[in-house]
């Protein structure tokens, strides 16, 4: 935890997850997140592994500062946008290795830049290990989608790239999530935390796991750093 003896560091923002996190699981959005996260002084960040253009309009819809990290960190916006589409190449080449093994279905190609994100109707241990462990990507299942995306990027390197833009570093964030995807991120945060509906890998790295789940989780852990004094 972010102390010194006697004083109480306070974080100076927050990076959240989308789906599953400020979502039930069928992608509804759960209120006491939207209320929890609206109640906050520091600058909230939206992290996802959807496309820019749905992190922008969730960004609106929630009212928050309107800074996101995309594509799993391959794409982040803060006043600018930054995108590393340098390992695309790689993620295509996979893709066509696996075409001949499963009827793959992708998700918004025409928006998604630095990754692919397919539809959940394949195998993806059977698929890591056509692969091989060697292969320069990853294939992660986030439990709304497939990704297959570059060993390079993460979330975590996404949060680290939205820092500096903010003038800020990763450890002054708090960072909230469910899925292994969330990992990164929350390792690279000056704290962690899993809500309760988390993926257990997700809860082993994480600082704090929360009781409830979904927005419920949210709001508890807001709650609790706020009556902690670590974040306004």
């Amino acid at each position: 935890m972010k102390k010194k003896i006697g004083v109480v560091m306070a974080f100076k923002a927050i990076v959240v997850d989308i789906d599953g996190t400020i979502t039930y699981s069928d992608r509804r959005i759960d209120c006491r997140a939207v209320t929890a996260l609206r109640s906050l002084q520091v600058p909230v960040v939206i992290a996802t592994g959807n496309v820019l253009c749905v992190a922008r309009a969730v960004a609106k819809l929630l009212g928050t500062s309107g800074i996101v990290i995309a594509e799993n960190g391959g794409v982040v916006e803060c006043g600018i946008v930054e995108s590393d589409a340098s390992h695309m190449k790689e993620c295509m080449d996979a893709l066509e290795i696996l075409k001949q093994h499963f009827p793959l279905e992708r998700l918004d190609p025409e928006a998604r830049i630095t990754e692919i994100g397919l539809r959940r109707n394949f195998d993806v241990k059977e698929a890591t290990k056509l692969l091989g462990k060697n292969a320069p990507v990853d294939i992660m299942d986030t439990g709304f989608a497939i990704h297959i995306k570059s060993k390079k990027i993460n979330k975590g390197t996404g949060l680290k790239r939205i820092a500096k833009l903010m003038g800020l570093d990763a450890r002054d964030f708090v960072a909230i999530g469910d899925s292994p995807n969330d990992i990164e991120m929350i390792k690279a945060a000056g704290l962690g935390v899993a809500v309760g509906n988390a993926h257990p890998e997700l809860k082993k790295a994480a600082g704090m796991v929360t009781k409830g789940e979904h927005g419920a989780g949210v709001e508890e852990a807001l709650g609790e750093l706020k009556r902690r004094g670590e974040i306004n």
